[in-house]
């Protein structure tokens, strides 16, 4: 099996499973993959918008129900309520819209969020926006790296392989990178 077919066959399941838990370096590379035509252009977006959406969803719903046994897990994520608190009573939805942007919050913001009142139903819209704008801001990088890197490499059919594992390997480091930070500080 070549690796375009490898993509073509497995890409969009393991695009919605990586979406639904934090999905930027796996959204990088179906941009590439859309851009090199493996994957539709259309479906990356949408399927990840639609994950992305679904795993913030579920994040806040955690934080709704069991928020009170999650902070107490996590103590050092009890420590940015209070940060996310005064960010929310200022900006309310500018945070809820940008929260998956931000570094380290990605999986621990809707939790937070899920913690603090406020209305689920404004947060599910909101939500829904930000999934949108993630989706296409970060897919649309997986694509601007195809593009440029086609356009400095000629065409890539010869080294695709390569640059496919050389992102991965790049989300893979920042991945583990990020891990062993949020051990040290709680869940991201």
């Amino acid at each position: 099996m070549s690796l375009g077919q490898l993509i073509e066959t497995h890409g969009y399941w393991v695009l919605a499973l990586g979406c639904l838990l934090e999905g930027e370096t796996v959204l990088v590379l179906a941009g590439f993959a859309a851009h090199r035509g493996y994957l539709d252009p259309v479906a990356v977006f949408a399927i990840a918008a639609a994950s992305g959406f679904a795993g913030d969803q579920f994040y806040f719903w955690l934080g709704r129900r069991h928020g009170a046994w999650v902070l107490a897990r996590w103590p050092s994520l009890a420590g940015q309520a209070n940060r996310v608190r005064h960010l929310i009573e200022r900006y309310h939805a500018a945070v809820i819209i940008g929260i998956r942007f931000a570094y380290g919050l990605r999986v621990a913001g809707p939790v937070l969020l899920g913690t603090m009142p406020g209305s689920a139903l404004r947060f599910s819209w909101l939500n829904a926006v930000g999934a949108l704008l993630w989706a296409g801001a970060v897919g649309a990088l997986g694509w601007l790296f195809g593009d440029a890197a086609e356009r400095t490499l000629g065409k890539l059919q010869h080294l695709e392989g390569w640059l496919l594992l050389g992102l991965a390997c790049a989300g893979a480091g920042t991945w583990w990178i990020r891990r062993r930070r949020s051990r040290r500080s709680g869940p991201d």
